[in-house]
């Protein structure tokens, strides 16, 4: 099976899905983390999949489009008192919600998008599913959504209880979220969208 695996740099699905046999690429305008530049298209995923806007080339695309301008916590920044720090949010959310839809128009198969809980719930359409990181092996809490054509919804794994840290003002965080913080680092951002593994071998045993 041809998979492409959209906005990935990390390559953790790509390479749990070539575990399996299957043909699977990354794609991303960055260059690979994961280890395998031979399975990495650096490149627009747009250009790539063009043609699966009418006659698929790929059997099945898992598309992590970018979230900064589409969760619920980017909200804030659309608040009059942070119009000078982002003069251009409107029209950057705009292309946000654009290209999280291009994924939608594909022709291709089987299709999944990822993304954390946003505005596409209400932009697009309800997610198929949203699943945690516990369900799948891992201490941490972060609800993320799955929109999904012809494929199942994903089935829990290994349940862990979660593990928290309380900042000072007794909120709760997830302990990735609390170890990397993305604020002007993109470095940490990039660590915190990451796929976790579990979630990765669940997609590609599952799936695959």
């Amino acid at each position: 099976m041809r998979v492409l695996v959209a906005c990935e740099e990390s390559q953790r699905v790509c390479i749990e899905f070539r575990k399996r046999g299957h043909e699977a690429f990354s794609c991303d305008l960055q260059e690979c983390s994961g280890g395998h530049p031979e399975w990495h298209i650096k490149d627009d995923v747009k250009r790539v999949l063009r043609h699966d806007l009418e006659d698929p080339e790929w059997d099945m695309v898992i598309a992590f489009p970018p979230c900064t301008r589409l969760t619920v916590t980017a909200n804030r920044w659309f608040k009059p008192e942070y119009k000078k720090m982002f003069p251009n949010i409107e029209e950057e959310r705009k292309e946000a919600i654009s290209f999280f839809k291009f994924f939608t128009m594909l022709k291709t198969n089987q299709v999944a998008i990822e993304n954390p809980v946003g505005i596409m719930s209400t932009h697009y359409q309800k997610p198929t599913q949203i699943i945690q990181p516990y369900q799948f092996g891992h201490k941490d809490s972060k609800r993320t959504c799955l929109w999904l054509k012809y494929l199942p919804k994903l089935i829990p794994t290994e349940i862990v209880e979660p593990e928290y840290i309380t900042s000072p003002s007794g909120k709760r965080h997830s302990k990735t979220h609390w170890m990397n913080p993305s604020t002007k680092n993109p470095e940490k951002a990039k660590l915190r969208s990451k796929t976790y593994l579990g979630i990765a071998r669940a997609m590609a045993e599952q799936w695959g």
